[in-house]
């Protein structure tokens, strides 16, 4: 168990710092090693684990992730993009992987360690988005969309801090150790400050409604602020928090916003759905529940949002450019939308039944009568549910690498034993089998990321067709790679090359209208569908 936190806890750290050397990538370039990362890290430690097991208890919580895996994996089966399904698919396992992993640890009593080291994580993340947000020179880093250090994007980086500032918060509350307290501190003040530079309102509400429960529930309701020494800490805190919000605001950054008031302008507009993204977002949400309501039962395929949404869109619709040869950004802007329509509304419900359980949990074990540390606990959970449900409701999480490995690991070391429903006995046959299953699974997926890794590195600046075509055979997946053979709409190759990889393009995203033209400029016959 020792060496299944040791790597989950290096992993974390690997995971906030992975990023390649890619210019013709733009998220993909920071995404697919990290989720290279997750996915060596998540079958590491889930076979560390299987070593010293010889039973696999289960409760409630985990017959609903079951079950959630089991329908997304039935929903893959029939998909149009078999690739991206496969993708995705492999991010939803492994941090299934990560979470058992992480209930094994606790049921060992050793977690904290690696809640300690999933809070320290997030804190070097926040760390990379103010270096860029202060003109330090990184390598690796995106100039857009700054801060988002290592992440690529500055709401990725925001959407992680404020999942794990809740443990982040805790921890430092009922250590015993002053330095650690202010270590914690810091680490505090580091994070709000990033926060309120990302300008991301999802990370703010994802932060906003986990401190208002605290407040509410864990200071006044269940009297954590009658004890002396939480009291104290809880002050330090705030005061860390004010002092990285004011230092935040004072210091000269070199972020290139429009507006005077930039941090006004987005608290304002948290909830304006009347123009800007607010009103993308709701059109984005409206035409995607229409595609929901056509497949209730499975969705479209697990990451095959951006191969169907070309059907759905309507006329003005900020989330598809017509004249971009990828018209639609990789996911739709909120886990939940997303799970609907791509996994089914049974899948949602089954996730969904996941974060009540632990809800209901940590709600009931901050109430309780136990020992502070367990109270705290239970506070800790509660308001990580809430950043995850609050802040995926507005963006992507759980479809992205690195929160699925925070997030899972995270709940997996602070969800308390269970209640069990069933225990699997693990003789030695059987957990032989059980560790060649999870070993073939996380090699496949993990070929699949560097394969994806390889190709983008391979490609290079694009300028050199012969490599470009090497790495459209290692990574056949990549849309993007593709089209670069094929040519642009008026700039294609020649016509051998398009009618080659322009059809491979069109089989990969068939509602897409730039192949269609590359291909018709060839005298080829294709079609987009239309509903």
């Amino acid at each position: 168990m020792r060496a299944a936190r040791r790597v989950l806890q290096l992993g974390a750290v690997a995971c906030v710092l992975a990023s390649l050397p890619s210019p013709l990538f733009d998220l993909d370039r920071h995404q697919v090693p990290k989720e290279l990362v997750l996915h060596v890290a998540a079958g590491l430690a889930a076979l560390a684990a299987l070593r010293e097991a010889r039973r696999l208890p289960l409760a409630l919580v985990d017959f609903l992730l079951l079950g959630y895996l089991a329908l997304s994996s039935v929903s893959a089966i029939f998909a149009e993009n078999h690739w991206l399904a496969f993708r995705a698919l492999g991010v939803s396992f492994s941090g299934a992987a990560v979470f058992w992993t992480a209930r094994a640890i606790a049921r060992a009593r050793l977690e904290r360690p690696l809640v300690v080291a999933l809070a320290a994580a997030a804190v070097i993340g926040a760390i990379t988005g103010l270096l860029q947000a202060y003109g330090v020179p990184l390598p690796l880093m995106t100039a857009t969309r700054a801060p988002g250090g290592t992440f690529g994007n500055r709401n990725f980086m925001a959407h992680l801090v404020a999942i794990a500032l809740p443990a982040l918060v805790i921890l430092a509350v009922e250590t015993r150790s002053r330095g650690r307290a202010i270590a914690g501190a810091v680490g505090t003040a580091v994070a709000a400050a990033a926060l309120l530079l990302s300008r991301s309102r999802a990370a703010w509400l994802g932060a906003a409604v986990p401190a208002a429960f605290l407040v509410v529930e864990g200071l006044w309701t269940a009297k954590l602020w009658a004890d002396r020494r939480h009291r104290s800490r809880f002050t330090l805190l705030g005061a860390a928090a004010a002092a990285g919000i004011a230092l935040a605001l004072l210091l000269p950054n070199t972020l290139d916003w429009r507006s005077d008031s930039p941090y006004l302008e987005s608290l304002v507009g948290v909830a304006n759905f009347r123009e800007g993204s607010g009103r993308g977002r709701l059109i984005q949400y409206r035409n995607t529940l229409r595609m929901a309501g056509d497949h209730p039962l499975l969705g479209v395929g697990p990451g095959n949002w951006p191969v169907t949404y070309p059907l759905y869109t309507t006329p003005r619709d900020p989330a598809y450019d017509t004249g971009d040869i990828m018209p639609t950004n990789p996911w739709p802007s909120s886990d939940w939308v997303a799970i609907s329509s791509e996994r089914g509304l049974p899948a949602l419900l089954a996730l969904w039944s996941v974060a009540a359980v632990m809800l209901f949990v940590g709600w009931r074990r901050l109430r309780g009568r136990g020992p502070a540390e367990e109270r705290l606990h239970g506070l800790a959970l509660v308001c990580t549910v809430l950043a995850v449900v609050v802040v995926g409701s507005f963006d992507a999480v759980l479809l992205l690498a690195i929160p699925s490995l925070f997030v899972w690991g995270l709940l997996g070391a602070l969800l308390p034993p269970q209640r069990e429903l069933a225990v699997v006995a693990l003789p030695a046959g059987r957990r032989r089998a059980l560790a060649v299953i999870t070993a073939t699974a996380a090699v496949l997926f993990a070929a699949r990321s560097a394969a994806q890794a390889t190709a983008m590195l391979m490609a290079g600046s694009g300028r050199s067709v012969r490599w470009v075509e090497w790495a459209a055979r290692i990574d056949p997946s990549s849309y993007r790679l593709q089209m670069m053979l094929a040519g642009v709409p008026g700039a294609r190759g020649p016509c051998g090359r398009v009618r080659v990889h322009g059809a491979a393009a069109h089989r990969l995203f068939p509602h897409h209208e730039a192949p269609v033209r590359v291909l018709r400029s060839c005298g080829v016959r294709a079609s987009t569908r239309r509903r």
